[in-house]
């Protein structure tokens, strides 16, 4: 065999290799991406960022117990090597479909959701969570759920969640705002379950159609309160906001909204997030890796600055530095609204108020102060409250903060 040939061979051999190699990486960034979101998630939800946190050493790097199994289960599932995200996403299905309902299942397709739930729904995955009215995590019929409104003199508390949760967490270390309010004042409460991936304007028109089918056929006196956490009282604001557009009756009977740490003009995490985009993308050798965090949903990216509506991001890249160019929306007109911001200091301080708020959330964000006049929310003085010494998800448990809403709502 000539040498001519031998080379030919060798060089067919390394191109060989080298795109198999490339092949291979492609397909270990797309899995190191959902699992590096997958540790975001985790993140957000139970390792909430304090003042050691950004400045020190963090207290913790993984969770444990059932919440850390659940995000186990999604990594080792993610780390199936030489597979698509489909493959993926098909086995995780099988796996999750073969088991009984329970709070570690509903956890899991929550955060799936929140991470890759815009996707869900253009792949027609079964997967996807679809809006709809729970109790006890499961689907309430419109029958029953009137017949117990009208148990409590026509008091309706819906109560939605925010990004990659759903309805069974709002029962935290043994604590539940709504079961205690439907005991303490009356009402009847129903939990809002839905797909936190997709934009937050889609979710607010899901949201206003979703309350005015029962709308209609509950008691005339009916009274509707909306306890919101997080993302969750963005969807409320662009329901509203939709509602009012479509002459939906429902916000007639709506009095009340308390938004718990809802960042009304954005979260810095996701600020954060994008600005990495922009400086992987500023380098030729960087660039490809930026698209690792773009595996972030709409409705991650939605948080940035707190899009509510679809001309917020309709026509822009959710992924470039186009900067703030939301419509201005008002808060609800004649209800009456109330915030809670949350911040992990004991004492005012600028770091801790407006920088780290409740790790999340700054209290700024959460209390729609903005230095752009045409975008600030005007909560009137004592329909504000600090929560001191807490963190994002402390406000689902907080006895304080229980109170708090226990005495708007009476």
């Amino acid at each position: 065999m000539s040498k001519k040939i031998v080379c030919q061979k060798n060089s067919m051999s390394k191109k060989t290799n080298n795109i198999s190699t490339d092949l291979q990486g492609v397909s270990n960034l797309t899995i190191e991406a959902i699992t590096g979101i997958t540790d975001i998630v985790e993140s957000l939800h139970y390792k909430i960022i304090s003042l050691a946190g950004i400045l020190g050493k963090p207290n913790q790097t993984k969770t444990t117990g059932i919440t850390g199994l659940v995000y186990r289960n999604i990594r080792s599932i993610t780390k199936l090597a030489g597979v698509g995200i489909d493959t993926l996403l098909k086995q995780l299905s099988n796996i999750i479909g073969e088991q009984d309902f329970s709070p570690a299942r509903e956890a899991v397709l929550s955060a799936l959701n929140g991470v890759l739930g815009d996707y869900l729904v253009k792949k027609k995955n079964p997967l996807a969570i679809t809006m709809q009215f729970r109790q006890n995590g499961k689907p309430i019929d419109e029958q029953t759920l009137i017949q117990e409104v009208k148990k409590t003199n026509g008091k309706l508390a819906i109560i939605i969640h925010g990004l990659c949760m759903n309805d069974l967490q709002w029962n935290r270390q043994e604590h539940n705002h709504a079961e205690l309010l439907a005991k303490d004042i009356g009402l009847t409460p129903v939990y809002v379950h839905y797909n936190t991936g997709l934009h937050i304007s889609e979710n607010g028109k899901n949201f206003t159609e979703l309350i005015e089918t029962i709308s209609a056929k509950l008691p005339q006196r009916t009274k509707i309160f909306i306890i919101a956490h997080s993302m969750g009282g963005l969807v409320s604001r662009s329901a509203f906001h939709y509602g009012k557009i479509v002459g939906h009756l429902w916000i007639n009977k709506l009095k009340k909204i308390v938004f718990l740490g809802t960042p009304h003009h954005g979260s810095p995490l996701e600020k954060g997030g994008n600005w990495i985009d922009i400086i992987l993308d500023s380098n030729p050798y960087s660039a490809p890796f930026s698209r690792l965090g773009k595996i972030r949903s709409c409705g991650i990216t939605d948080m940035r600055y707190g899009n509510i509506t679809d001309e917020d991001w309709e026509g822009y890249d959710r992924f470039e530095p186009s900067g703030d160019n939301r419509i201005s929306v008002p808060l609800p007109q004649k209800i009456k609204c109330y915030a809670i911001a949350a911040t992990t200091v004991k004492e005012s301080s600028k770091i801790g108020d407006n920088l780290i708020g409740d790790g999340l959330v700054t209290i700024n964000s959460a209390f729609g102060e903005h230095k752009n006049t045409k975008y600030k929310l005007l909560f009137p003085k004592n329909h504000k409250w600090i929560a001191r010494d807490m963190n994002h998800m402390d406000l689902l448990n907080n006895k304080e903060v229980y109170n708090k809403i226990k005495k708007w709502l009476r």
